[in-house]
């Protein structure tokens, strides 16, 4: 794939995945077994969790204008994704009431991690031959 090709793919799922970040909200009503967490957290549990990744997701989609500027938000929506889906997986095993998760978020988390992080490669400086 050519570096241009990924830079706009990168572009696009900066876009898609920061929409659907804005979008954490309705999935949890739509589907809570797969998007919620169900052990005790409160009802602000989700509250909080929707406005950090509807702030994210707007930063995701302004970033999508220029990644070479903004390749620390990506890189940190990228190691990010992939830190709380491995927290997730783990807590979902551990807890059995938990294992819709394993549809659900964790692996949108680990989605949005591979896809972004290989894509991101294009926002750096092109190698010169």
């Amino acid at each position: 794939m050519t570096h241009s090709t990924k830079l706009i793919l990168l572009k696009y799922a900066l876009v898609a995945f920061g929409s659907i970040f804005l979008l954490v909200y309705p999935l949890g009503l739509l589907w809570p077994s797969g998007w919620v967490w169900h052990g005790g957290q409160g009802a602000y549990y989700l509250q909080m969790i929707c406005v950090i990744y509807a702030v994210l997701g707007i930063f995701m989609i302004l970033a999508a204008r220029n990644p070479a500027e903004h390749r620390s938000i990506v890189s940190f929506v990228v190691w990010s994704s992939a830190a709380h889906g491995g927290v997730m997986s783990v807590q979902a095993v551990m807890d059995g009431h938990e294992m819709g998760h394993m549809i659900g978020d964790v692996p949108a988390l680990f989605l949005v991690a591979l896809v972004l992080g290989y894509l991101n490669t294009a926002s750096a400086k092109p190698a010169t031959v």
